[in-house]
């Protein structure tokens, strides 16, 4: 739309709805990442590519590299790269008593419940995730990945440059990135950070994704805001399970465990962000 002859600026309304679109984005590049929308590879595959390029900027080999790890070896050092901290935060109780027989003082370690808010949650996408991204597209030459994340950019330049000038959609980009990255960061570490994190121990996989992975109570709100991954104990056992099925395996995946003598957790939304900096 434009007004004398300039285009008009978008109000407050439009600009807020970028913040949530991009957020459920990324829950529904998840559900192509895991093959679990179409029937056949392929189509998951390509669509993948268009909403996680196109949509958001990012790369599907990247994702696809780091989250199947996270799957194969949740929470297990060296394995796992979503619990890979850079030596910021100390995780579980095994590292902290490797740490401090090392004397590894890089951060204060005592005081990381406090630092996690200022540092986490606001910078993993914006700074970490957007470097890591780029970096591992170039580095690999990964041509196809990148061209598909500069579709984004450059639609995104061409809609926003001339309303805000390149300076502002920079920084309207990053604050959306940054509003993002609290929402992303709380949703999925709510289920995993709390729970054990530790070496590899040559568990069997059930016993492995339970120790490691909780539920949050189930609504429409909880589901909406962590797209189905409020049943991340189902999510991993089934990882290409369509997400609104998980609500029909939970019962039978906490049968089998109480059948098996294996703990079942099943948080508040709550207690599990609580949780996450206790």
């Amino acid at each position: 739309r434009r007004v004398g002859g300039n285009r008009a600026q978008p109000g407050p309304d439009k600009m807020a709805a970028c913040f949530p679109l991009q957020a459920q984005a990324g829950w529904l590049q998840h559900d192509f990442g895991h093959l679990s929308v179409f029937k056949k590879s392929k189509w998951n595959h390509i669509v993948h590519k268009f909403v996680i390029g196109h949509l958001k900027g990012a790369s599907a080999n990247w994702w696809n590299h780091r989250h199947f790890q996270h799957h194969a070896k949740p929470n297990t050092f060296m394995k796992d790269p979503d619990i890979y901290m850079l030596d910021i935060f100390v995780l579980g109780k095994t590292q902290p008593v490797e740490y401090g027989m090392k004397k590894i003082k890089t951060m204060p370690y005592n005081h990381q419940h406090k630092y996690f808010f200022f540092v986490a949650p606001p910078l993993l996408i914006p700074v970490f995730y957007n470097f890591n991204i780029m970096k591992t597209m170039i580095s690999r030459r990964d041509w196809v990945d990148l061209s598909w994340a500069m579709t984004f950019y450059l639609r995104y330049f061409y809609c926003y440059v001339p309303l805000y000038g390149v300076f502002g959609s920079i920084a309207f980009y990053l604050f959306i990135r940054f509003l993002e990255s609290h929402w992303f960061v709380w949703m999925t570490q709510m289920s995993h950070l709390p729970m054990e994190i530790d070496h590899e121990k040559q568990q069997d996989w059930l016993t492995m994704q339970l120790q490691t992975t909780c539920n949050v109570e189930q609504s429409f709100f909880n589901d909406w805001l962590s797209g189905h991954l409020n049943f991340q104990i189902e999510h991993h056992l089934f990882p290409t399970m369509p997400r609104h099925n998980y609500y029909l395996a939970a019962p039978q995946v906490q049968q089998l465990c109480e059948k098996h003598g294996i703990p079942y957790q099943m948080k508040t939304m709550w207690q599990g962000l609580v949780d996450v900096v206790k």
